[in-house]
Parts: C-alpha cells; sequence; structure tokens
C-alpha cells in the first residue's frame, strides 16, 4: 500500500524553522533618544580631536606656533593627557541636548513625510534634515557656549581663564554674568550650522547608504555603514567648516565681542585672515568628524539592531 505524501504546505511547514513561521511585520520606529545616545558613546573617542579643533579656530594669525603639532604640545606641556578631555561633560550634555533633538526630529519629519508608496523624494529627506538642524542648535547653543569655552580655557593666560568647575557650573555662570541671552550667545550661527550639518550628515548618510546598497559590492552590515558614514563625513565637514569657525569665534568672546553678528564675523574674519581662515581647523574637523560620524552611526544601527531583535523575540514576527 503507498504511503500517502503529506500536502506540500504540511511539508513546507516542518522544513521551516519557528522563527521562519512567523507573520511578517514592518520594523516600529526606534525610541526617539537612541541618537543621543550614540552620539554620546562616539563623543568619548572624539573628544580630543573636537577640542583641538577648536584651539586652532581661536589661534588668530598664521605666524609659526599655531599649527596643529604646536597646539598638541602645548596642550600636553600644560595639562598632561587629561587635558585633551577638557569639557567632556559639556560635550555629553551637548549630545544629549543637541543630537538627541535634531536625530529624533528627523526621525519623525522623515515618517510624516514619505509617501504612500513607502518613498522619500531627497528634496524632503533635505527639509526634514535642515528642519530637525535648526531644532537641535536651539536646544544645544548653551551646552555648546560652555563646551567652546571649557575647551579652549587651557589656551588663555591664567588670569583670563573661566575656570568652570563643570557644564552646569558653567550654565549658572553664564546666566547669572550675562543673563539667560547669554546663553543663546551665537544661536545664528550655531543653527545655521546646525542646519547645515544635520541636512548634510543625515541626509547624505541616508543618500549614500541607499546608492551603495544599490550596487552588488554591498549589502546591509558593517561595511555599509561604515563606507556611508565616511562619506557623509567629508561631507558634512566641508559644508560645515566656515560657520564652525564664526560659531566658535562668537562663542569664545567675552561681553566686549568684535562680531556683531554673522555676517559681520565673516567679513572681519576674511578681511583680517582670509578666506582661508575659515577652513581653519578643517583636518582636525574631518579627522573628528569622519570617526564621530561612523561611531555615530555604527553605534545607532547597533542600538537599533538590538532594538528590533529583541522587538521580534517578544512578539514573535519577523522584519522583512
Amino acid at each position: 500500500m503507498a504511503v500517502q505524501e503529506p500536502p506540500v504546505a504540511v511539508q513546507l511547514g516542518a522544513a521551516l524553522s519557528e522563527e521562519q513561521q512567523w507573520p511578517l511585520a514592518k520594523k516600529p520606529h526606534a525610541p526617539f533618544y537612541f541618537g543621543g545616545f550614540a552620539a554620546c558613546a562616539a563623543n568619548f573617542f572624539t573628544h580630543p580631536l573636537d577640542l583641538l579643533k577648536v584651539r586652532l579656530q581661536t589661534v588668530k594669525g598664521s605666524a609659526g606656533g599655531t599649527g596643529l603639532a604646536h597646539v598638541v604640545r602645548g596642550i600636553y606641556a600644560q595639562q598632561g593627557p587629561l587635558g585633551f578631555y577638557d569639557g567632556i561633560s559639556a560635550a555629553v550634555l551637548r549630545q544629549l541636548t543637541y543630537s538627541m533633538a535634531r536625530f529624533s526630529t528627523y526621525e519623525a519629519l522623515k515618517k510624516q513625510l514619505t509617501k504612500d508608496d513607502g518613498t522619500l523624494p531627497f528634496y524632503r529627506m533635505a527639509a526634514a534634515g535642515i528642519t530637525a538642524g535648526a531644532v537641535g542648535g536651539i536646544c544645544g547653543t548653551p551646552a555648546d557656549i560652555v563646551l567652546v569655552r571649557l575647551q579652549n580655557d587651557g589656551s588663555l593666560p591664567a588670569e583670563q581663564r573661566r575656570n568652570y568647575k563643570n557644564a552646569f557650573d558653567g550654565l549658572l555662570r553664564i546666566a547669572r554674568d550675562d543673563g539667560v541671552r547669554g546663553l543663546f550667545k551665537g544661536a545664528v550661527p550655531n543653527v545655521s550650522r546646525a542646519m547645515l550639518m544635520t541636512g548634510a550628515q543625515l541626509c547624505s548618510y541616508d543618500g549614500f547608504k541607499d546608492l551603495l546598497l544599490s550596487t552588488p559590492y554591498f549589502s546591509e552590515g558593517m561595511a555599509l555603514h561604515f563606507s556611508a558614514s565616511l562619506l557623509s563625513g567629508f561631507v558634512s565637514t566641508t559644508i560645515t567648516s566656515p560657520f564652525d569657525v564664526v560659531k566658535t569665534r562668537i562663542m569664545n568672546a567675552g561681553p566686549a565681542s568684535p562680531y556683531r553678528n554673522l555676517g559681520h564675523a565673516l567679513v572681519v574674519i576674511v578681511r583680517e585672515e582670509g578666506v582661508r581662515a575659515l577652513y581653519k581647523g578643517w583636518t582636525p574637523s574631518f579627522v573628528r568628524m569622519a570617526p564621530q560620524t561612523i561611531l555615530t552611526f555604527i553605534f545607532l544601527e547597533q542600538f537599533r539592531n538590538v532594538y528590533w531583535n529583541r522587538y521580534a523575540l517578544r512578539h514573535r514576527v519577523r522584519f522583512e
């Protein structure tokens, strides 16, 4: 007597693992704070490079003794290895305000601007990035002011140093000495830079990621995230460098600032030091921006993957 074969569906079901039989589902949006946490994690590795960038941007003139090697030697001689972590508390506070606000706003706007067919045109992506940058720039300006001053304090003569104990002491003293408006000094160049930075960094990362995925050489994974974020770091550093220099100069200036506003600062810097001054610190900016961007997006992607894996196990679903 011939053995009756089971139905095809039963055969296929038996061949599939339990996880493979789970229903398909759409990936949920990751928590809004992942972007800020990823930026904080990356910042611990890149803070010394950011400090070097600030020191170079606040050095005036082009005479000898203002280069990267001279600044590095000066920091090490005066403060030792820990001098390269001046202002780390303000850097963490900045990422928890600026980066968290811009990443969460960007993701929320992308969700709202995505078309019904699931596509998101580049112009809508850019609009989301620029808007998110404005929100992040406003939220992060107070911490950014304290960060710039803490990082530059070690390069000033002892009698001119502000000697903030930490980020919160700096915020309180600025509010007490300069009023609440003092906490938003340089907000215009800072917001302008943040808009360019977020538009360039987040949009170019998404754009490069899609472009690389369209080639036969890349698939979802670490190599893709590394390559897309490296290209994004180059683009964003080049676009934002002039605003970064102006922002640093304005924020570091005391009450008797030589700059009236963003436009005046640009004119004064170019007139007195030339156009190249707007790209002072580009090399440490890129050297810092590249690993900062790479590490931020790698941490962010890993946070998301852990979250999605736990979500899939908890709800017994699988993602496309």
